[in-house]
Order: structure tokens, then sequence, then C-alpha cells
């Protein structure tokens, strides 16, 4: 009798504890990320910030997060997502300790937001992580669910100013290790790397990504769209405060609404992308977003203000679900890379929207010039995808190359 083998594939059997700690580590990640932000006016009224200081102190976390997700990206490749996202969640104490026992000064505390950007980096480690279990017709739940995890701003927002107003904000940040604890001890136990990893890929190759012309365009969509997201996320409990006198649950409360629309609107991008075509949705929204800045600019009454930002962050949640409906069709080769440049790089938006709207009031004691740069940054972004798409007509039909192109690149660079 024929003993019974068992064929041997290489594709992943998928691993749902993995995914649910890849989920836990995206969702902490996310709520410590934008905790400065959402503990904004606290901090402010504690330390006398002035308008500029207070757009710093929530964009700094920002900017560190955004620039370390290539770098641990990279490092995760080799040594392996599980051993980077527990050394990432254990970094994290630090900087929640330097805040809660020594953050009395504005040095200090944006040293803290330094160090905490940490956490920005999770898109590149756990998402990769549960990726890597799961077959490619799989890949868009997958990562839909473990990238569910950016509600975690919406949590912040709600649970920040409230425990700020019983035990203050620097017992808040000594608080946030209870959760942090528990994802770490959650994460080790379940999160477990694939046998066999996809290889990780060279510095080289990032290097030779950032000569493609279009990345930088992708960069910029995705700074207007993503930028816009967590920044606004961040810096909004600072400006209803400072713009509308409303008290610091009020200010979170009706950020919390505003975050979670854009988070929860984020996949219907993607899929009306796949129906009218991407370039065509990210137009769409691109005239949304500058719409919404450009009213906002006037500062209107509040209920209109609050419903033209939970329009505006619909508009960047749909703008962040098409780029991504995009850019695996231009980069077909590249998406790791691309993907992981794009959302380093576009997430500098982040840093810059607080730093202008923190840095107009400032200036002129207004935030109305703030909404007015970022409404032209919108509509240029606009300008410059209706020259690509209606001036450049070939730019899309030239993606159709780039597979066989990469790929004569990739033997001419394997023979060097």
């Amino acid at each position: 009798m024929e003993p019974v083998t068992t064929p041997i594939t290489d594709e992943p059997p998928g691993h749902l504890p993995t995914l649910i700690a890849s989920f836990l580590h995206f969702d902490l990640s996310f709520m410590l990320w934008v905790l400065l932000g959402a503990l904004g006016i606290s901090i402010a009224e504690s330390l006398a910030l002035s308008p500029a200081e207070k757009g710093i102190i929530v964009a700094i976390p920002i900017l560190s997060g955004s620039l370390l997700r290539v770098p641990l990206g990279l490092l995760s490749d080799r040594i392996g997502g599980k051993r980077v996202g527990v050394a990432m969640l254990a970094f994290l104490f630090l900087p929640l300790s330097v805040g809660w026992l020594a953050g009395t000064s504005l040095p200090s505390v944006v040293i803290t937001g330094l160090l905490l950007g940490t956490a920005g980096a999770s898109f590149a480690v756990a998402l990769p992580l549960a990726s890597r279990w799961y077959p490619p017709q799989r890949q868009g739940i997958v990562l839909g669910i473990a990238a569910a995890g950016n509600s975690g701003t919406v949590v912040t927002n709600l649970a920040a100013p409230y425990l700020a107003t019983i035990v203050g904000w620097h017992n808040v940040l000594g608080l946030a290790m209870i959760p942090l604890a528990l994802v770490l001890i959650a994460f080790t136990w379940m999160a477990k790397d694939r046998p066999s990893p996809a290889t990780g890929q060279p510095v080289r190759r990032y290097l030779a990504a950032l000569k493609h012309r279009d990345l930088w365009w992708f960069c910029l969509f995705y700074s207007v769209t993503f930028g816009g997201y967590v920044g606004l996320s961040s810096f909004l409990p600072i400006f209803f405060r400072d713009q509308y006198n409303v008290d610091a649950l009020t200010a979170g409360y009706v950020t919390a609404l505003a975050t979670f629309v854009g988070s929860l609107i984020r996949p219907l991008g993607g899929y009306l992308a796949d129906r009218v075509g991407g370039t065509r949705m990210l137009s769409w929204v691109l005239i949304g977003i500058f719409g919404t800045y450009l009213l906002g600019a006037q500062l209107p009454s509040l209920p209109l203000m609050l419903l033209l930002l939970v329009i505006g962050m619909a508009c960047l949640g749909m703008g962040n679900g098409a780029i991504f409906q995009l850019a695996p069709q231009r980069f077909a080769r590249q998406i790791g890379i691309t993907t992981g440049v794009i959302g380093a790089v576009g997430g500098i938006g982040g840093f810059l929207l607080p730093t202008i709207l923190g840095s107009a009031k400032h200036i002129s004691d207004s935030f109305s010039l703030g909404f007015l740069v970022l409404a032209a940054g919108a509509l240029f972004a606009y300008g410059v995808l209706q020259v690509l798409t209606t001036v450049q007509r070939g730019w899309r039909m030239s993606w159709r190359l780039s597979p066989l192109t990469e790929a004569v690149a990739d033997v001419h660079a394997s023979e060097a």
C-alpha cells in the first residue's frame, strides 16, 4: 500500500493569533502615538505654552514615527517582526516614564514626544508580520483587520482627556503603561513569525526606489491625506479649545467623532477607487479636502465647523484608501518597498499640519491663515494630479510597462 504523503506547498496557512496580536500592537501603538495631542490642552495649560509650542509638542511624535518606519521595517525583515515588535513595545515604557516623572518643562515634553513617536512605526512591523501568514487572495481582509488599529486614535481622544481631569496629565502617561504591559504580554505570547518569511529587501532596493519620480508624487498625495488625518487627530483638541473655548472633555469627544469617521471610511475609499478608478477618486477627495480647509478658514460656528471637519476627515480617510489602490498598480514589483517609503515620507505631512496651524495662530492670532495654507497645499496636490492624468496622457499607460521594465532592471542588478 502506497504511503500517504502531504504535498509540500509554499502557500502560507494563516495564523489567527498573530493576526490578533498584530491588531493589538497597531491599536495600542496608535493610542500612544497621538497621546500627547489628546493631552495637549492639559499640557499647554500646565506649561503655559504659546500657540506655536502647542503645535510642536503634538507634531514631534508624528515626525519621528514617520521617519522610523523604514529602518524598523528593514530591521524586521532581517531579524523577524516579532522580535522588533516586542522591542518596540518594551522601549515605549521609557518615554511614558519620562513624561510621567519628569515632564515638567517644554524640553522634557519634546523628548517624550520624540521617543513616543516610535509607536508610529508599528505600521512597518505589525502589518507585515500578519501579512506574511496569508495568501494573496486574503491580503485585503487581513490587512484591513490589522490596520483597523488606527482606531486607537479614537480611544485615546475619548479616554485621555477624561482621565486627565481626574488624575492629571502626568499620571495619564503613567496609567498608559498598564495597557502597554498587557499588550506586550499578549503580543509576546500570541505573535509568531512565519517559519519561511519572505526574503528582506536590501537597502539598495529602497534607495533605487527613490529614483522613481512617481514615488514622490504619491508621497505628496499621501502627505495631504494621511498627514491630514493624523495631524488633525492630534491637533484638533487644542484647536477646539483655543478657538471655541470648549473644555478638554468636549474637545476630546468631538475629535474622537471626527477621527472615528476618518478611520471607518478608509476602506470605502479603496472600494470606490476600484469602481471608478483611483485617480478619479483621488481627484474628488482632494477637491473635498481643499473645500474643507477653505471653508474652515472662515472659522464658522462650532456645529458647522465640526460638520466641516467630519466631512474633511471622511475625505482624508477615503484618500488614503485611493492612494493604496493606485500604488500597487504603479509599483507592481516593488510594492513593499514603495508603500514603506510612501508611508514614511508621506507621514511627514502629519508633522507639518499641527506646526502650520500652531504657527499661524502664534503669528496672526487666528487659525484662518493656517487653514488657507493647508487649502493651498491640497489645491497644489490636485493640480499635480490633473497635470499627470490630463496633460501627460501617457502617465497611466506607462504603468503597464513598469513590471517588465523593473524585471529587466532586476536581472541587470543581479548580474552586476
